[in-house]
């Protein structure tokens, strides 16, 4: 018997005082990141934005067995949120869709979850109408007619069924029901703190499991969407999608055992709670090269630099390729090489370029460490 088949469904349980230590130390240290990415100048939190945004997408779909080109990804979230990261590669429709979705979900936080939002998602995410190489309905919930939903493995003859969801004739009332709840209209669950919310959105969205394809993704959408809530910001520097990767098994364990037992969610509660912990950790290794860039420009802001070297030194920053020459920033900075590099030995005097050991134009140079 499943969770939903049991007499008290939806009315889920946890153990409140035993978590809530849990919450507050994950809380704490979600509002230390916060805090050291509000410090950040404008564009270091944009680079921060963008490569947290970039993992998010390309892992929640590597969960689900789907490889994403992390360029077309990156380059489809810059175009979005107009980020200038230079060339753009031309995105996939399916990249651009859970793009899309996940821009929409986490820029319209504050917005009403509608049966129309979860629709219009699904179809970013199916814009051929197809998983694969099978057709699926989009923009609808699932009608069964190829029998009933269930997650199974193994060979064909000798599969698996690990769970099967409620039927689809329950859906409009199913998704009625969760979605007046995360609309905070239904429930006493409305007084309970956003991130032990976002992680019963997850269990209670993928329990239900409305869609042909794509209701993991979605799950994770909503509670990335419930967490932008918690935190009251659209901005994401941390990635539950992508902790939840290095953690897969783990995941599909406790999502699969809380499905055959009690209303007692707890199991699942502790999980989603100290993963989410995990991630924020993980975020501070994640985004070492943007706090690395902030510390640099930080060291250097008492010396007076121009736009020349300013665009230079940022461009060094962001990963250029191959040791600097004169010629090659004549050509970044549109200037004669004289002006080149009379720009570069005043970076080597006041020590911000280091000078390579080769010797007329092959001379390299790269940026010190502060």
């Amino acid at each position: 018997m499943y969770i939903y088949e049991l007499k008290d469904w939806p009315h889920f349980t946890w153990n409140r005082e035993g978590l809530a230590g849990r919450v507050a130390e994950v809380r704490h240290r979600q509002g230390r990141l916060m805090g050291r990415m509000e410090a950040l100048g404008f564009g270091l939190r944009q680079d921060a934005l963008l490569s947290t945004l970039s993992v998010d997408v390309i892992k929640s779909s590597e969960i689900e067995g789907e490889k994403l080109d992390p360029d077309q990804v990156r380059s489809s979230i810059a175009r979005h949120l107009g980020i200038d990261i230079g060339a753009l590669t031309p995105a996939d429709r399916n990249v651009d869709g859970i793009v899309e979705m996940t821009l929409d979900a986490l820029g319209g936080f504050d917005q009403p979850l509608t049966a129309e939002r979860l629709f219009g998602w699904h179809q970013l995410l199916f814009p051929g109408g197809r998983s694969g190489f099978n057709k699926i309905r989009t923009g609808a919930w699932r009608d069964d007619q190829g029998g009933p939903m269930q997650v199974v493995s193994g060979p064909i003859g000798k599969e698996r069924v690990h769970y099967e969801a409620p039927p689809a004739k329950a859906l409009k009332r199913e998704m009625r029901a969760f979605l007046e709840w995360f609309n905070g209209s239904a429930g006493d669950y409305t007084v309970i703190d956003p991130v032990l919310r976002a992680a019963l959105a997850h269990l209670w969205f993928v329990t239900i499991h409305p869609f042909d394809d794509g209701n993991g993704r979605i799950a994770r959408a909503i509670s990335d969407m419930a967490l932008a809530r918690s935190e009251n910001s659209p901005e994401r520097f941390y990635s539950m999608s992508a902790q939840i990767r290095l953690e897969r098994a783990a995941y599909y364990e406790i999502l699969g055992g809380t499905q055959d037992q009690t209303m007692d969610v707890t199991p699942w509660m502790e999980w989603f709670v100290d993963c989410m912990g995990r991630a924020v950790d993980g975020a501070q290794a994640a985004l070492g090269s943007v706090m690395a860039k902030a510390h640099f420009w930080e060291s250097v802001r008492g010396i007076p630099l121009s736009e020349r070297q300013n665009l230079v030194l940022s461009r060094l920053l962001n990963g250029f390729e191959g040791k600097l020459t004169t010629s090659k920033y004549a050509k970044l900075a549109k200037c004669s090489e004289d002006t080149a590099l009379r720009d570069i030995s005043y970076l080597v005097e006041r020590g911000i370029l280091l000078r390579g050991s080769e010797r007329g134009r092959s001379t390299g140079y790269t940026l010190s460490t502060f």
